[in-house]
């Protein structure tokens, strides 16, 4: 048998065939499986929107960092330059930091997709990434960090042959993935390849059986409509959906769209779909531009909950998301954090984090 950590050397067309995840028994663990840590990359001025708030953005950041390092471990991915005056901001012990070069911090997109075999030993997936359809240049470095994560941390890696971002996905563990089909099957993506090509890459590197295509993702959404802001799953046969109550608002017939796909859906253990709402916060604009608020840009972390919220004419709604969350996950902390200042650069909370799942196996103890 090929030794997998060198699966990804292997050319199919040479060899006649080729070992995917799938093969290895290898699956992508629903978020909110225990994790190792959570890796979120630092912010790069020279790429931002809005380059003149990029101290502020920094100290968002911070404050996400600062937030999740209380439930685990954070691993800053940080460009070599900024790592002296970075290190400085942080005293705690759950905090650390690898010097990558990264061109943007989204590491929910350009980072490794991390997948766990039956013994519990894990491996990562590298994805291509082309900065959401090549909207914004250079993302040479940012498609390299993938890679480099895995090998400092001593992970196998597959080699996907598929551009896919981490906020394009979520699944369930148990064989259903959820995205949409804006942001997948966009040409700007992947334009050679079919929508029936796509789902057999998805099933062979993250050993899902089912995948659940939503329509469209929320209006002005730069990413094309990644899943990570309109919706994902409590539990399996259970979803939690950002919804729209006002007719005039074009995430309303989003929303009614998706929710009759969701109605319509099983999962791939033939579940009928439970669907808990929560309702969008007051539209914000900045410099003319919607932004795309979303409490769905949540990410799970060890026994809580990190929530986007955000103030002003939303404080209502901020109180109902928490309370939604609350309800629906009794047993976690729900640790908010100001969504404005990072949504001003295209996401949040869920769209700056990577998880890392917790494996028995032991590897090389890197920080």
């Amino acid at each position: 048998m090929i030794d997998a950590i060198n699966i990804a050397k292997y050319n199919p067309k040479e060899m006649g065939y080729c070992m995917y995840p799938k093969d290895l028994n290898y699956k992508m663990p629903a978020e909110w499986t225990t994790h190792e840590r959570t890796f979120i990359s630092w912010p790069v001025k020279e790429s931002m929107c809005y380059p003149e708030n990029h101290e502020s953005v920094c100290l968002g950041y911070a404050e996400y960092i600062k937030a999740i390092s209380e439930f685990e471990p954070v691993t800053v991915i940080v460009n070599p330059k900024d790592l002296t005056d970075v290190t400085k901001l942080f005293a705690s012990s759950n905090i650390s930091f690898l010097p990558i070069d990264h061109n943007d911090a989204w590491l929910r997109d350009n980072g490794p997709t991390f997948v766990v075999d039956e013994n519990y030993n894990i491996a990562g997936v590298n994805w291509k990434f082309n900065a959401w359809g090549e909207k914004y240049a250079p993302w040479d470095l940012d498609d390299m960090v993938a890679p480099k994560i895995l090998e400092h941390f001593n992970v196998k890696k597959f080699d996907a042959p598929l551009v896919l971002e981490g906020g394009s996905i979520h699944v369930d563990g148990e064989g259903t993935l959820l995205t949409t089909e804006e942001c997948l099957l966009n040409p700007n993506r992947n334009p050679d390849l079919t929508k029936e090509q796509i789902e057999n890459y998805a099933k062979q590197y993250l050993n899902i059986e089912k995948i659940i295509w939503l329509k469209n993702g929320l209006d002005g959404d730069e990413t094309d409509g990644h899943v990570d802001n309109i919706a994902c799953f409590a539990a399996p046969g259970k979803i939690i959906m950002q919804t729209c109550d006002d007719p005039n608002d074009k995430n309303y017939e989003i929303t009614l769209e998706n929710l009759e796909i969701l109605k319509n859906s099983t999962d791939a253990k033939g579940r009928k779909l439970e669907v808990i709402s929560i309702n969008q916060p007051p539209r914000v604009e900045y410099e003319g531009e919607r932004l795309t608020l979303s409490y769905l840009n949540f990410y799970f972390v060890n026994d809580g909950i990190i929530l986007p919220i955000f103030g002003g004419t939303a404080k209502e709604a901020d109180k109902l998301a928490e309370n939604v969350l609350s309800e629906t996950f009794p047993n976690r902390r729900i640790r908010t954090v100001d969504g404005i200042t990072v949504i001003k650069e295209g996401g949040n909370v869920h769209c700056t984090t990577q998880q890392m799942p917790l494996v028995k196996t032991s590897r090389a103890n890197k920080k």
